[in-house]
């Protein structure tokens, strides 16, 4: 596909996630990729020899090739018309993604939140993989921002990123592999051998992103006159307190900007704690998240529209 043809197919993929969100679930690549997870899960357990780095590497790359391959010929049944194809492919990229279900998922907790925290518990447990049957008011708050702000990288940046430079068949493949951490990734004893791999390939391929994540979230706060300095300055301290490499450097910049202190027990803690956590602070964090990426995808699409013209000059 050629670099034109691309960057329409984003765009029309943004548009199409931010009016309908995610397609039915029986047809969505993501729990298609998360039941042969669920297989190979039972597999391991059945036959404890799966249960290794090796096979964690076999199953990451075979779900990157297997749906590849998928995507790839959904395409070419449509090459006959360019401008069938590049629908169709906004349609298959708009899974890669997730901007409308990210900010409403947080909004929802806002809104529960203000009518009862056992709701909100409920809510936020969806969103998050600790024990939420215990949060305070603050802790719930602090983990709505935290997984709001972590996945602007994972469900905004990371699979727009690598479909600029590697086409649709590079968000597909950034989604498999973070679906893969997701479900299997965690650092316990049942998915420590089998996790490992797409772990630390996740860890990889945010690396650049997540960074990306960083400035853009200063940039909004500086935009949105909140407190953008101590944005910079919290996230430089702050971003490698967490086991991630990469999550640290949106939540941080978010604490910053919002002179709020993001806390996981046991964890990490990130920022000050100069304002109170109220429900509020959830709405300033999806306004900070919405302009994040507004800024993303203006500043991709004018990077990448100078490299289509500089292709053109050539």
């Amino acid at each position: 596909m050629d670099p034109l043809s691309i960057l329409a197919v984003i765009s029309i993929a943004v548009v199409i996630d931010l009016l309908f969100g995610e397609l039915p679930a029986n047809v969505h690549p993501v729990v298609f990729i998360g039941k042969i997870i669920e297989i190979f899960k039972k597999l391991k357990e059945k036959y404890p020899r799966f249960n290794t780095r090796i096979a964690g590497a076999f199953l990451t790359i075979f779900l990157i090739i297997l749906l590849s391959i998928i995507f790839a010929f959904i395409i070419w049944i449509f090459k006959f018309n360019n401008l069938l194809m590049i629908i169709i492919s906004s349609i298959l990229l708009s899974t890669t993604f997730s901007i409308k279900l990210l900010i409403n998922s947080a909004d929802n907790v806002k809104t529960d939140l203000n009518h009862d925290i056992d709701d909100a518990r409920k809510s936020v447990s969806y969103l998050v993989s600790r024990d939420t049957s215990q949060l305070s008011y603050e802790k719930i708050i602090s983990a709505v921002i935290e997984t709001l702000t972590e996945n602007i990288t994972d469900s905004v940046v990371s699979p727009i990123f690598y479909t600029f430079i590697l086409g649709v068949l590079g968000g597909i493949a950034y989604r498999v592999v973070n679906t893969l951490d997701a479900m299997i990734g965690y650092k316990n004893p049942k998915n420590i051998n089998i996790g490992w791999f797409p772990a630390k390939l996740d860890d990889i391929l945010n690396y650049i992103p997540a960074r990306i994540t960083g400035i853009l979230i200063i940039m909004a706060a500086f935009i949105l006159r909140l407190n953008w300095r101590n944005s910079y300055k919290i996230m430089y301290r702050d971003a490698k307190k967490t086991p991630s490499p990469n999550s640290g450097y949106p939540m941080a910049a978010t604490a910053g900007a919002l002179d709020i202190q993001l806390t996981k027990h046991g964890c990490y803690t990130l920022g000050d704690p100069i304002n109170n956590l109220k429900s509020e602070t959830i709405s300033e964090t999806i306004k900070l998240t919405k302009i994040s990426i507004i800024l993303f995808f203006i500043l991709s699409v004018f990077l990448f529209s100078l490299f289509i013209i500089l292709l053109i000059n050539i």
